[in-house]
C-alpha cells in the first residue's frame, strides 16, 4: 500500500489513506512513495484455520457440556516449604511426608523456598514473551532461535470438535537442542541457566518420592533421566474473544515422571480433584509440581498422574514455562511394585503411542493402552 494524497499543516503532514488519516508526523520524514507497514499480529490464525470449529453455535455447544465444564470452586494447592528439608530430622521427614501425601492424594502441590533464582525466573519470563511476540511467520520459520523442527506448535493436529482443541501456541524444547551450544540467543542461555537450576530441584523431589515408596533406587533418576533428555516447554494463552470456556490447553496428563510449572497470576490452570473439576488459585510465589505418567506407573499407581487443563481468559494473555522431568526414549519404564498393574514399555513407545492418538482421535489416550 503506498501513499495516495497529502494534506499540509505547519509543523506536520497528515497522511490520508482512502480518505482517512493514517500517520502524523513531522517534515523530517520522508513520506512519497513509502509504503506504510502492516504491523503483523503474534497470534496464531485460530479462528481462520479452524474455522470449521468456529461457525454457527459451536462455541455455545461447548457451553452446554456444564458437568464436564464446571468448576466447582477455586482452590489453593497443598503448599509445601522446601527449606524444612535443611532443618533437623522431624521437619525433614515432615517435609518429605507431605511431598509423598500430595503426590498421593492430588497429584499436584506447590513448593516455596525453592532454591530457583527469582532473577532466573524473571530473566525466563521476559525472553520467552519476546519470542512470542515475534509476527506468527518468524515464530513458525523459526530459523533464529535454532530449535529443532517442530518445536513450535500452536493449536491441535487434528480435533474433531471444540473439547479436542487449544486456543495456546508454545515452544515445545528438548534440552538436547540448547545444552553446550554456546548460547546462540539470549532466550536459549536464559533457559539453560532455567533448566540447569531447575533439574536440580526436580531430582531432589524425584529421589524423596522413590524414598517414601520404600526403595533403594537413589540412583534411578540420576542416571536415566539427564539434563539433555529432559523438555522445557513455553506457553502463551492468548485472550480469546470466542467462548470464555474455550480450553487454553485441552485436558490431559503429563507424560514424564514430573512437572514443574512457573505461571503468572494469570490463573486458569485447572485440574480434577475427588471426580470434580477445581481452579488452581495462583500463588505468584510458588513453582508448581505435578507427577506424571511414569510415576504413575512406577509406583504402580500410589503417586497419582491426573487429568488437568487451561481455561482461555477472554480477557487477558497468560504466560508459564514447564519442566518436564523425562527419561532416555530406550528407558524402559515398569512397576517397582509387584502385581503390576502395567505391562512394560519404552518411553519411546509410549510418546509414539501418544502422538499417534493425538493425531488419529485428536486427544491424548495415556496409560489406559498399557495396562495388564
Amino acid at each position: 500500500m503506498y501513499i495516495t494524497s497529502r494534506t499540509y499543516r505547519k509543523r506536520s503532514i497528515q497522511v490520508l489513506v482512502g480518505g482517512k488519516m493514517v500517520k502524523s508526523v513531522n517534515h523530517s520524514e520522508h513520506l512519497i512513495n513509502q509504503p506504510i507497514g502492516m504491523e503483523e499480529s503474534p497470534d496464531p490464525p485460530f479462528q481462520e484455520k479452524y474455522k470449521n470449529l468456529f461457525n454457527g453455535s459451536a462455541d455455545i455447544e461447548l457451553g452446554k457440556n456444564s458437568e464436564e465444564l464446571l468448576v466447582v470452586e477455586e482452590r489453593e494447592l497443598p503448599l509445601i516449604d522446601l527449606n524444612m528439608l535443611n532443618l533437623g530430622d522431624s521437619e525433614r521427614e515432615a517435609c518429605k511426608r507431605q511431598i509423598a501425601e500430595a503426590s498421593q492424594e492430588w497429584g499436584f502441590f506447590q513448593v516455596v523456598n525453592h532454591g530457583i533464582s527469582s532473577q532466573v525466573l524473571e530473566k525466563m519470563r521476559e525472553e520467552q514473551m519476546k519470542a512470542f511476540k515475534k509476527p506468527f511467520h518468524e515464530k513458525t520459520n523459526g530459523k533464529d532461535l535454532k530449535f529443532s523442527t517442530g518445536s513450535y506448535i500452536w493449536g491441535t493436529p487434528s480435533p474433531n470438535c471444540l473439547k479436542q482443541f487449544s486456543w495456546s501456541e508454545a515452544y515445545h524444547v528438548s534440552l538436547s537442542d540448547i545444552l553446550g551450544c554456546g548460547g546462540h540467543c539470549t532466550l536459549s542461555s536464559t533457559m539453560e541457566q532455567f533448566a540447569a537450576q531447575v533439574s536440580e530441584l526436580a531430582q531432589k523431589l524425584a529421589e524423596i518420592l522413590a524414598e517414601k515408596l520404600g526403595r533403594n533406587y537413589s540412583t534411578f533418576f540420576k542416571e536415566t533421566c539427564l539434563q539433555n533428555t529432559c523438555f522445557i516447554r513455553m506457553n502463551r494463552y492468548p485472550a480469546c474473544p470466542i467462548s470464555p470456556e474455550m480450553f487454553g490447553l485441552m485436558p490431559h496428563t503429563d507424560s514424564d515422571f514430573l512437572t514443574i510449572l512457573h505461571q503468572d497470576h494469570v490463573g486458569g490452570l485447572q485440574l480434577v480433584k475427588d471426580g470434580k473439576w477445581i481452579a488452581v488459585k495462583p500463588n505468584p510465589e510458588a513453582l508448581i509440581i505435578n507427577i506424571g505418567d511414569l510415576f504413575q506407573v512406577w509406583s504402580n499407581n500410589v503417586y497419582k498422574s491426573v487429568n488437568h487443563r487451561v481455561v482461555a481468559n477472554k480477557l487477558k494473555e497468560r504466560y508459564s514455562t514447564a519442566y518436564f522431568l523425562c527419561p532416555s526414549y530406550d528407558t524402559v519404564i515398569q512397576s517397582c511394585v509387584e502385581p503390576s498393574a502395567y505391562r512394560r514399555f519404552s518411553f519411546r513407545e509410549y510418546r509414539q503411542q501418544v502422538q499417534k492418538d493425538v493425531r488419529s482421535l485428536g486427544y491424548k489416550v495415556g496409560l489406559s493402552r498399557f495396562l495388564v
